[in-house]
């Protein structure tokens, strides 16, 4: 089985199947299937990346974003029969991003999701200047310019003024000199790129 798919078919899957239970869930995606879904690039990934979930409100989006971990019992249910159906791994749904929470997430990322619904299942997007934070520190931590966050990241277009700031905001997840050194060499990398 290919471990790299497209994940908008399954998403509404899980959407179709929340409504026929007359049920709801919000998740906030990041990563590739957010990119996806923002037109940003058109690639196939391997999971949806869940950093947060929401209260369902009874009209209109959701407004507040809360740690995903535990995912909401019933959105755990729907999940493996979609994968089943669609034959995908049974965690291509998954909160391991979530850890964010442990650290923070970009200042007022909150406030910048733009949400989408599908059947019984709103779909949260982050802000493009979000989407560059979390992928500068991806692909720091992946450490080779050559890793799918780097390209990412350059899909973004980011702005030298955005990276400095995403760098700024890496600082205060992961202090350490030996950090500071590779961001400011992936920064330096991008903006040539840009140039």
């Amino acid at each position: 089985m290919d471990t790299h798919f497209a994940l908008d078919r399954p998403l509404e899957a899980v959407g179709a199947l929340l409504a026929r239970r007359r049920q709801n869930a919000a998740i906030v995606v990041v990563g590739g299937t957010a990119l996806n879904l923002l037109g940003v690039l058109s690639r196939s990934t391997a999971d949806v990346d869940v950093i947060a979930v929401a209260a369902v409100p009874p009209a209109g989006p959701p407004t507040t974003i809360a740690n995903p971990t535990p995912l909401p019992p019933h959105l755990s249910e729907v999940v493996p029969t979609v994968a089943r159906d669609f034959d995908i791994p049974t965690n291509w749904l998954n909160t391991v991003v979530g850890a964010q929470w442990d650290t923070g997430l970009p200042p007022e990322f909150d406030t910048r999701v733009s949400w989408r619904q599908t059947g019984g299942l709103w779909i949260g997007l982050p802000d493009r200047v979000d989407l560059i934070f979390l992928k500068l520190y991806a692909a720091t931590d992946a450490g080779s310019p050559a890793s799918r966050h780097f390209t990412d990241l350059m899909a973004l277009q980011p702005a030298r003024e955005e990276l400095e700031e995403a760098a700024r905001w890496i600082h205060t997840q992961d202090p350490s000199p030996a950090m500071d050194e590779m961001v400011a060499q992936v920064v330096t990398y991008a903006v040539e790129r840009t140039a």
